[in-house]
């Protein structure tokens, strides 16, 4: 497919498309998971080691509770990262997210007034950048996170691009 054409899928009965749904890349997947072992690894350790000098050994395996959120959060974490997912069709950016409360975001091309792609220190370890998108509607601001950084810059440019020619008919 062409970088600058919209992409749509096939044509359904009713003359509209199916937008071709597109989910976020795995290093983000493997960023939170990383994330969530360290912190809350460091987190048993410092408390078990503080219970097992001032309460004794038993107390000690309360230290085991941050463990079983990791295990928790584990399957969470993947549960949300396989929700995400976004679409370019010709008008509009969809957007959709969440796994028990479902979020589906549609931006308009002809709204969006920034679109800034951002990358903070652990996002750049892990070769990762995220896509804000500005309306005039402060309700339909939007996010697409851990992107790749050329698809981050691909997307900021095309939906600048597309903006710029929608809005230029307002």
């Amino acid at each position: 497919m062409e970088t600058g054409s919209p992409r749509d899928a096939g044509t359904r009965g009713d003359g509209t498309t199916e937008p071709v749904w597109r989910g976020l890349p795995p290093g983000l997947l493997r960023m939170r998971r990383l994330l969530l072992v360290v912190w809350l690894g460091l987190i048993a350790v410092v408390l078990g080691v503080l219970l097992n000098l001032f309460a004794g050994p038993a107390w000690a395996a309360l230290a085991l509770l941050p463990l079983a959120l990791m295990a928790w959060g584990w399957v969470l974490i993947g549960r949300n990262w396989r929700s995400w997912r976004y679409a370019e069709r010709a008008d509009e950016l969809l957007i959709s997210r969440g796994v028990l409360w479902r979020e589906e975001t549609v931006v308009p091309y002809g709204r969006m007034q920034l679109v800034e792609v951002t990358s903070g220190p652990v996002e750049r370890h892990f070769g990762l950048a995220s896509v804000q998108l500005h309306t005039a509607a402060a309700a339909t601001d939007a996010t697409i996170p851990g992107l790749e950084p050329a698809e981050a810059e691909r997307l900021r440019d095309r939906l600048t691009e597309l903006g710029e020619a929608r809005s230029a008919g307002l």
